[in-house]
C-alpha cells in the first residue's frame, strides 16, 4: 500500500512560508507607515518579526520591493482581467472592462496579500514620499509598456510600428494617476471612493479629446 502522507507536509512547509512571508510584508508596510519609509531599517523590519535578515532577502529584494508588494498583486489581477475581456471589444472599452472587473474583486485579491486598510495607508504613503513616488513613476512606466503590448497583440497590431496602443494607455493611465492623486489627498480613503473618482473621470476622456471644448 502507497503511503502518501509526505505531501501534506510539503503544503505545510510552503504555508509556512507564505506566512514568513506575510509577517515581514507587513510589518514593513507599518513600519513604513509609522516613522516613515527612509527611516526603516531592514534590521528593524526581521527584528519585529523575529526572524534574521538573510529570511528578508530570501523573500524581498529590498525595501522597495516590499512598499510595492501590494501594488504588484493589484496590477498582475488587472492584466488577467484584462487578457480575459472579449476579443471584440476597443481598446479603451477593454482597459475600462478590466478595471471594472478588478474593483469587483479588489479586496479579495488583496486580502490575500495585506488588509485593504493598510494597502490605501501604503498608497498614501508612496504618494507622499520622494523616493517611493518616483519608483512609483518607473514602475507605472513598465506596467503601461505591458498592457500597450496587450493591447497591441489584441488589435493584431506591432506595438512598435502603430502608435495607438501607447496612446490608448497612456491617456488610460493619465487618468488613473490624476484620481490616485486626487484620491490620495481627500478625506474618504476607502475603495468606493476611488473607484467611482475614476469611473467619473474616465467618462471625460472622450470629451477633453474633442478638438473644441466649447
Amino acid at each position: 500500500m502507497t503511503d502518501e502522507r509526505p505531501a501534506p507536509a510539503t503544503g505545510l512547509r510552503e504555508r509556512k512560508k507564505q506566512r514568513t512571508r506575510d509577517a515581514l510584508l507587513r510589518a514593513a508596510l507599518l513600519l513604513f507607515i509609522a516613522q516613515g519609509y527612509e527611516q526603516t531599517t531592514v534590521d528593524e523590519i526581521t527584528d519585529s518579526v523575529d526572524v534574521s535578515q538573510r529570511t528578508f532577502f530570501r523573500y524581498f529584494a529590498n525595501k522597495e520591493e516590499v512598499a510595492f508588494a501590494a501594488q504588484d498583486t493589484i496590477d498582475s489581477h488587472f492584466l488577467a482581467a484584462l487578457q480575459a475581456r472579449p476579443a471584440g471589444e476597443g481598446p479603451l472599452t477593454a482597459l475600462r472592462g478590466a478595471l471594472r472587473d478588478s474593483w469587483s474583486s479588489l479586496e479579495e485579491a488583496l486580502s490575500e496579500v495585506v488588509p485593504v486598510d493598510l494597502y490605501l495607508r501604503t498608497y498614501r504613503l508612496i504618494e507622499s514620499t520622494p523616493a517611493l513616488l518616483a519608483a512609483h513613476l518607473r514602475r507605472s512606466a513598465e506596467a503601461e509598456e505591458r498592457i500597450a503590448r496587450l493591447i497591441a497583440e489584441r488589435e493584431g497590431l506591432d506595438v512598435d510600428a502603430d502608435p495607438r496602443p501607447r496612446v490608448a494607455v497612456a491617456a488610460f493611465s493619465g487618468v488613473m494617476r490624476v484620481t490616485g492623486r486626487l484620491w490620495g489627498q481627500g478625506d474618504d480613503s476607502g475603495i468606493a471612493a476611488i473607484r467611482d473618482l475614476t469611473e467619473t473621470y474616465l467618462d471625460h476622456i472622450g470629451p477633453a479629446l474633442a478638438p473644441d471644448w466649447r
